[in-house]
């Protein structure tokens, strides 16, 4: 413990070591403009907004809180522009008298009527220019609005399925996985806080209230070293901070759930940028009542057994010079009962704090969150077995940005100490229980270099410390971009990442909706090979590669080939059946493969292709296996047109098709004897259960190919100045495609996804 103590303190006083030194070592002479970016509508900041003084090559591009600076600007007098898509372009006057001069310069720009132009366009290739982006998506809310709805409510659940790289394994329970990762391999943050499950069990929606998102950043692989804690992907999360210049809200109801939004200024803004706003969002879903009426054919009496409740709120102060501070909690929930099988429930709350300081004398922003989350879930099935799991803990994360000419420098520390509950029983009715207390230090830097207008460098380093193991991972990371010419560049990055964090669900589970979370084990483990493993720690291999080209001022292509390297894994034991059989099992891993992603877009159509060809294998020590979600090829099409003479009516359709997952095919059934009793057992009059016995080589079978075509059509009704009625139609699985969900050995019965479900959503806007 005293150890613990010492190394806490020792990452503590080189980072306070850092930070002090770099406020004094990167000092600049000239002058620096900085300020934030404001939707002069209402209030809003804009992210990734391009602000640059016209005539000269220095420029910078809002980050997720409409922040900018461009340091080492030379004396004299300047225009200072500020261009995005979907807004007229500002310009302001401003004068650098002196050396070290600091002009903090908010700007307010006004929605413009044509959604895109030239102008426009040419800011977005801006952007790609100066930033590394490897695998890399950053979503808004428009963009999620523009695939069809599920039920007439838009939703990152749905607008993930369609990138490429990511395999939905199922309308019912269904999880994401990215680029060969398990979904306890990804990082979900909301506000800079953790998440630990992200989607409802119904797997056509999220937890997130997709109205109130102000920017959703997915990095499917080789992120740089501000996140860690986690071997594949990331997915981070920001809510908007509320209306600054007037009460607004939207109330909407569907077959599958109801919600309202309610936002507004406690303080409105003032001439200085400052005020004082809240948000409150929240739905509910009643799917499993309403499923009996509408849609009796999915499930006869029993319905679609779904059904959940996700609520946020946030306060949030704007100061005038760009710091901020908010106060946000959440709740959500969620419920599935199979009538005679299981009943499922997991809840999850949290609350903290973000803040944003921009010190006057000084080229510095710092950043950071403060925050509380639980995760708890429970699984009842007819075996009498339950199933339960918690995770809760303090996550602290402090982040500090330099603006340098042509680029920027950043570092932080991360906090994070949970405990986890977990009780589980395996398929011999073994039972696991275990309850732990850990702490995960991280430590990172990275700096960001333009070099010539050509070159763009992102190296980073991140290094991390897992007490209760007492391990320290030191990972290497790096991103690179050459801009060949003005529309097509090359790009590379890569790095190694590691995790603590284990998950009660196998890649071997067909079906699991239960997720359980144990911290990484301090036992001895052995190797595939039947070496000692040197750690204890989950770790991988990230390297990518590939380009990015404009083909036409609207037409886009990107294509990237991947490989990821599982150099050890770490599960649980599910064939344990003594006590001295060990509880984990390791196993290595690799996922490569090539996503091919190619957008077109203009003022009224979005059409958009994604293809991915991939493998995932897993090796356990004795054979090498596919896991359930290696889906060999993966396809998504998406059109929207936006028409009307106002541009109100807009139709949608997605359509995609995958090849099987893969399955262990069955030999044979027996009578499976329970000799719990040991000798004492009557086997020849006790009536034994239905056995299975599996095809040696696992998941060597492949099932049916899947597809689906989902269609909405919405229409937009003007009812006053800021009053909008929005009428959705929309059609899931719309030629009634049987895809196959699992099938139950034992019933010898096949379970589909879901059938056709048509449905009609309105929303009222104010």
């Amino acid at each position: 413990m005293l150890n613990i103590q010492i190394m806490t303190l020792r990452i503590w006083a080189i980072f306070l070591l850092i930070t002090t030194l770099g406020t004094t070592v990167i000092a600049q002479d000239n002058g620096t403009v900085r300020g934030t970016v404001f939707d002069k509508e209402n209030g809003e900041p804009m992210i990734f907004t391009n602000v640059f003084i016209k005539g000269t090559t220095r420029g910078s591009t809002t980050d997720i809180n409409g922040f900018y600076a461009i340091p080492n600007v030379p004396l004299g007098s300047y225009t200072l522009v500020s261009t995005t898509i979907g807004y007229d372009t500002m310009e302001v006057q401003i004068n650098i008298s002196k050396n070290g001069q600091i002009i903090s310069q908010n700007l307010y720009i006004s929605p413009r009527d044509i959604k895109l132009d030239i102008v426009s366009i040419s800011a977005e290739r801006q952007k790609k220019q100066t930033e590394v982006e490897v695998s890399q998506v950053r979503v808004t809310t428009k963009e999620i609005s523009q695939i069809p709805s599920v039920g007439g409510e838009p939703d990152i659940a749905q607008y993930l399925q369609i990138m490429p790289g990511v395999i939905f394994t199922g309308d019912q329970g269904g999880q994401l996985y990215i680029r060969g990762g398990s979904p306890i391999q990804t990082r979900v943050l909301l506000d800079g806080l953790l998440i630990y499950n992200p989607f409802h069990s119904i797997g056509l929606f999220s937890v997130f209230e997709t109205d109130i998102v102000r920017n959703i950043d997915i990095s499917t692989g080789g992120f740089s070293a501000e996140h860690g804690g986690r071997l594949s992907a990331v997915m981070d999360v920001r809510m908007q901070d509320g209306n600054k210049k007037r009460i607004a809200g939207k109330f909407g109801i569907s077959p599958f759930l109801s919600k309202f939004i309610l936002e507004g200024p406690l303080v409105k803004q003032k001439d200085n940028g400052s005020s004082l706003t809240f948000v409150l969002s929240g739905r509910y879903s009643y799917l499993d009542r309403t499923s009996k009426v509408l849609y009796p054919y999915v499930e006869g009496d029993n319905g679609i057994p779904f059904s959940f409740g996700d609520f946020y709120g946030k306060l949030a102060y704007n100061g005038g010079n760009g710091s901020k501070i908010t106060l946000f909690g959440f709740n959500f929930n969620d419920v599935a009962n199979f009538q005679g099988v299981a009943k499922y429930k997991w809840n999850s709350f949290g609350m903290g704090t973000n803040f944003v300081l921009v010190p006057g004398g000084s080229n510095l922003l710092m950043n950071g969150t403060i925050g509380y989350t639980n995760y708890k879930i429970a699984l009842q099935e007819a075996d009498d077995r339950p199933r339960e799991s918690e995770i809760g803990g303090l996550n602290v994360n402090m982040n500090f940005t330099y603006f340098v000419t042509g680029g920027q420098f950043d570092y932080g520390i991360n906090v994070n100490s949970f405990r986890t509950d977990y009780r589980f029983f395996n398929s011999t009715g073994t039972i696991s229980s275990e309850t732990q207390n850990t702490t995960e230090l991280g430590l990172y830097f990275k700096f960001r270099k333009v070099i010539a207008k050509k070159l763009i460098l992102d190296p980073s380093i991140r290094f991390d410390y897992y007490a209760s193991l007492a391990n320290i991972s030191v990972e290497p990371r790096l991103g690179i971009k050459y801009n060949v010419h003005n529309s097509f560049r090359l790009k590379a990055a890569g790095g190694l990442y590691s995790q603590n964090l284990i998950s009660s669900r196998s890649d071997r589970d067909v079906v699991d909706l239960f997720n359980g979370f144990l911290s990484g084990t301090d036992q001895t483990l052995t190797r595939p090979d039947g070496s000692e493993a040197n750690h204890k720690l989950q770790k991988a291999w990230h390297a990518i590669a590939g380009f990015e080209a404009d083909i036409t001022n609207n037409l886009s292509l990107n294509v990237e080939g991947y490989y990821k390297w599982f150099t050890q894994l770490i599960s649980l034991n599910r064939d344990k059946l003594f006590v001295n059989d060990p509880d984990y099992m390791l196993e290595t891993g690799k996922a490569y493969g090539v996503d091919v992603m190619l957008k077109f877009q203009n003022r009224n159509w979005l059409l958009y292709g994604a293809y991915s060809l991939s493998w995932v294998t897993r090796f356990d020590g004795e054979q090498t296996y596919y896991p359930f979600y290696d889906r060999r090829h993966n396809a998504n099409f998406v059109a929207s047109y936006t028409f009307g003479k106002t541009l109100t009516w807009q139709a949608s359709i997605r359509y995609n098709i995958g090849s099987g997952f893969p399955f262990t095919r069955t030999q044979a059934f027996f009578e499976q004897v329970d000799f719990s009793n040991g000798v004492n057992t009557n086997y020849t009059q006790s009536n034994g259960d239905l056995g299975v016995i599996y095809e040696e080589d696992l998941n060597a079978g492949r099932l049916p190919a899947y597809h689906r075509l989902d269609a909405s059509i919405q229409k937009e009704f003007a009812l006053g100045t800021n009053t909008l009625l929005k009428v959705s139609a929309s059609v899931t699985n719309a030629y009634n495609r049987e895809n196959i969900f699992y099938f139950d050995r034992v019933r010898y019965t096949r379970i589909n996804q879901l059938p056709i479900l048509p449905s009609l959503a309105l929303s009222l806007s104010f």
